[in-house]
């Protein structure tokens, strides 16, 4: 039986924005949160103080579970909006039989909201670089992308030395990139500028292609063969971040990865597309060395009152217990690296992500890092083992706008193979005194 649930109109939801025990909900796509504009609406983005909990969220088992992570209790006043109305009463019926009793539907977000620039909107400052399997879907079929001006482009599979990845099933048109084509295996670090600009040339991207990366998620057995994760689309933002250091303007991640394009029911082919090489990239590279630190630049952000080295490492990592890596034999941590946790282990982001792969709710993240001093205004060098996970916590501090960030490349496996650099076990003096 369909249940009624009273609306709200815009000046009154308006009056609740800085109320603490009202929690605005928006259960349009990630996509559409982040800023991009999915049915004409004026403005793009979302309800400031709007948390993200999508309708396609609410199949999986565990939903009240997310629900509760983004603390948003039974206590709090909801207030929930959509495209269209359907949607939110979708939501408001689960939120009812969670046991939530004030829940209110707002269903002027189009007319009202984005179309008034007086009422508050937020959105992902880079948020054009995190494409939709739709956005994907468009391009290939030849129409036009919203916020895209381009005549030529690549759509690349990521993966680690396992093409089967790639021929068993890709998005139609896609190419495939193994991340050794832009990363040395001797020491997981970026390419020399001659070897990057042979590869990405061989790949057919010059510094004026558009490139769409994504990747398969992925648990293998050995997951030891996979360095920094166990997934190929966290290869396909390193192949991003390396890109951008490269010289490549326009570099866009699909959200989500192939598991997005997959949920979105589009075709998948098994064609083994051939590449186009290209006879000159077309600018020096690297183009943006500011985007990548080597180790006395890592000393010196230590150093520094107004930096950040960012370990975006496990907690079983980052005191000491484990090196994450069957390679790296020492274990510990950068002395003064900031701890930046990533998730349970070397081969897990789940702290960055959502359940069906996006990116995790920027402003969710922002708040981790703020309670240990990660902040946009500090300069911020993000590393891990081997620079996957680094490399895709940075991507979402430019996805952010911050202005200083970069990743420390060669991470703790370069750091801890040089005895000369300290290194400490156990857990932090700061640390101990922030749980206590």
């Amino acid at each position: 039986m369909n249940q009624s649930f009273n609306e709200i109109s815009t000046q009154d939801l308006f009056s609740l924005l800085n109320n603490k025990n009202v929690k605005i909900i928006d259960v349009r796509s990630v996509n559409a949160y982040n800023g991009w504009k999915l049915k004409n609406e004026k403005r793009g983005g979302h309800i400031q103080g709007a948390k993200s909990l999508p309708l396609k969220w609410s199949n999986y088992i565990d939903w009240i579970e997310i629900v509760r992570s983004k603390h948003i209790n039974p206590g709090n006043s909801i207030i929930i909006y959509s495209y269209n109305k359907a949607d939110s009463e979708k939501i408001a019926s689960l939120f009812k039989k969670a046991g939530y009793n004030d829940i209110r539907i707002y269903n002027h977000f189009i007319t009202e909201w984005s179309a008034n620039e007086d009422y508050p909107i937020d959105r992902l400052a880079r948020y054009k670089q995190l494409v939709s399997p739709e956005w994907v879907n468009d391009l290939i079929q030849g129409k036009t992308p919203p916020e895209y001006n381009n005549n030529k482009f690549v759509i690349c599979h990521a993966h680690y030395r396992n093409r089967d990845a790639y021929t068993t099933g890709h998005i139609p048109g896609a190419i495939d990139m193994d991340t050794l084509a832009l990363e040395a295996p001797e020491t997981w670090n970026l390419r020399s500028p001659e070897e990057l600009k042979k590869a990405l040339e061989q790949h057919g991207i010059t510094h004026d292609t558009s490139v769409i990366l994504y990747g398969k998620f992925m648990t293998p057995n050995n997951a030891d063969e996979f360095p920094g994760s166990a997934a190929g689309h966290i290869g396909a933002i390193r192949n991003a971040f390396i890109m951008m250091y490269a010289g490549v303007k326009d570099v866009r991640v699909l959200n989500g990865g192939f598991q997005s394009w997959k949920d979105a029911g589009f075709d998948i082919s098994t064609d083994d597309i051939s590449k186009n090489p290209v006879t000159d990239f077309g600018a020096t590279i690297p183009s943006q060395t500011q985007l990548a630190v080597d180790v006395p630049e890592a000393k010196e952000i230590i150093k520094s009152d107004d930096a950040n080295l960012v370990s975006v490492r496990s907690w079983p990592e980052y005191i000491g217990e484990v090196s994450g890596y069957n390679y790296i034999e020492k274990k510990g941590r950068i002395p003064g690296a900031v701890f930046g946790n990533c998730g349970t282990d070397a081969y897990h982001m789940e702290n960055y992500r959502n359940l069906d792969h996006t990116t995790r709710e920027y402003h969710e993240i922002e708040e981790i890092w703020a309670e240990v001093g990660i902040t946009s205004d500090k300069r911020n060098a993000f590393y891990c083992g081997t620079g996957w996970r680094g490399s895709e916590a940075f991507y979402n501090a430019w996805l952010m706008g911050w202005p200083r960030v970069s990743v420390f490349d060669g991470g703790w496996f370069e750091w801890s193979n040089d005895p000369k650099n300290p290194f400490e076990v156990g857990i932090p003096e700061k640390e101990l005194v922030n749980s206590n």
